[in-house]
């Protein structure tokens, strides 16, 4: 099993995720539901003096599995913007688009000799 990092890390790039999200919305990311939970959670399951904490491993495993699954989301609708055809594209814009360019007639469209 891979490294967790430290949970403050781990709370942070929740945060980061909460605050892409909310941007297209335009409210503060400290009004929602999510992030009050968040906060609560990691609250409640601080490091205590005892030895072994599972419930504050088991949290901190979850809250880094959830963060993975937010950043790929977020990257595959970036990918997903990105590279999405745009439908039927004409002979002129296929060839443009592996840098060719279709041969022109000496006098136009409908040239005759």
């Amino acid at each position: 099993m891979a490294a967790l990092g430290s949970p403050a890390r781990t709370l942070r790039g929740l945060l980061r995720e909460l605050r892409y999200l909310n941007a297209a919305t335009g409210r503060p990311y400290r009004d929602t539901a999510a992030y009050r939970y968040l906060v609560k959670a990691f609250r409640a399951h601080r490091v205590t003096s005892e030895k072994l904490c599972r419930a504050q491993h088991e949290l901190h495993f979850q809250a880094a599995t959830y963060l993975c699954l937010l950043r790929s989301i977020r990257q595959h609708v970036a990918l997903h913007q990105e590279y999405h055809g745009k439908g039927e594209r004409s002979v002129e814009e296929s060839a443009g688009l592996v840098g060719l360019q279709l041969p022109r007639q000496p006098g136009g469209k409908g040239w005759e000799p």
